[in-house]
């Protein structure tokens, strides 16, 4: 059985005290949940704060982005080099970064490769928009954002997945646990004819797509889904530490 992992996304959001009070509140009431892997990704300006906070607990802190070059002049950007002292996981090649900021899937390959040369493991977002999901291209999308975003890389266990249809991010509108069943179906797929059949068995694929409290167990119920990648309902540590909980009893 593929262990469950929750990653809550909390974007450009919190200030210092918001941010403390809600890892605080996670580390006291989720910390003795171990079939669960707990993630939260805070923005990068918290995390030596939080690292401390957690590091004799089991939740886990994650970057929401990085760039793929250790060190230079590249300024404003945050390396992985400078991430791995304190965390564990990062989110590469969300919607928001590829719409808002025009990243595509080399320089998402490029920082996944970055990545795993220091030992942070890539939860790489993939997703179609609205059109293309209309026009019955979904599949072909997500296929191919896989395929090069892990171009030239030997990929194991602690590469996930996530599948975020543009659509539903941050709309209220979640997919239907069939859309997202079928579609980690074929993620999984694709993993499977392209990459390694072995892998694909063990590779966690995540659902992200206005994930709350009130839907996350019409996910965690299907069959190829293995967590849940949620943004607004990170920010609230009670919903959070809800959705870890549903986690732990399938």
């Amino acid at each position: 059985m593929i262990k469950p992992i929750i990653v809550g996304n909390w974007k450009m959001n919190t200030n210092s005290y918001e941010a403390y009070e809600i890892s605080s509140y996670l580390v006291n009431h989720i910390n003795e949940i171990n079939s669960v892997d707990k993630v939260i990704c805070p923005p990068h300006i918290y995390l030596p704060t939080l690292h401390n906070l957690v590091s004799t607990s089991n939740l886990h802190l994650g970057a929401q982005n990085m760039f793929y070059k250790n060190n230079g002049a590249y300024t404003g950007e945050v390396s992985a080099l400078m991430l791995k002292e304190y965390c564990e996981y990062v989110i590469l090649g969300h919607s928001e970064r590829r719409t808002i900021f025009s990243e595509n899937d080399d320089l998402i390959n490029k920082k996944t490769k970055a990545a795993i040369i220091n030992n942070i493991k890539p939860i790489i977002c993939v997703g179609e928009n609205i059109s293309e999901r209309e026009s019955g291209s979904a599949k072909n999308i997500i296929r191919n954002q896989i395929l090069n975003s892990l171009k030239s890389i030997d990929i194991d266990e602690n590469i996930t997945i996530a599948y975020e249809p543009i659509w539903a991010i941050g709309t209220g509108i979640a997919a239907t646990p069939e859309i997202a069943q079928e579609m980690m179906k074929h993620i999984r797929s694709v993993i499977k004819n392209d990459f390694n059949t072995n892998i694909a068995n063990k590779i966690r694929i995540l659902y992200g797509g206005s994930v709350t409290d009130n839907n996350t167990l019409e996910y965690l119920s299907l069959p190829d889904i293995n967590g849940c990648l949620v943004g607004g309902a990170s920010l609230d540590s009670k919903k959070f530490s809800n959705i870890v909980q549903m986690a732990s009893k399938l």
